[in-house]
């Protein structure tokens, strides 16, 4: 009989997602009790960086901004519906382009 929470056909090795979501508490916790500001400011700073400064500085901005949307998409993506996901993953490629762009 399998324990209350744990699926019968676990084989008790945990998946990729579990251990995602499993690691991503302890600094969405920590994101979730910054001021509401902060997070949005972050974000549009790095890109604002990222698409103004030229050279390094620049695709490392947009790297990290690119990297830390990456991460919220993964962990919301089992709750979106189809447009969301083409959305969030155009905007992904999007940046993506811009700091491979910014390379060159």
């Amino acid at each position: 009989m399998a324990r209350p929470g744990v699926r019968a056909w676990h084989s008790g090795r945990m998946s990729l997602r579990d251990a995602v979501e499993r690691n991503s508490a302890t600094p969405v916790v920590f994101l979730h009790q910054l001021p509401r500001w902060v997070l949005p400011l972050t974000v549009a700073a790095l890109m604002l960086v990222g698409l103004v400064v030229r050279g390094p500085w620049g695709t490392v901005c947009l790297t990290v901004l690119a990297l830390f949307l990456g991460w919220f998409f993964y962990l919301s993506w089992p709750r979106l519906d189809l447009t969301e996901r083409l959305l969030r993953v155009a905007a992904l490629a999007l940046l993506v382009a811009f700091a491979a762009g910014d390379l060159i």
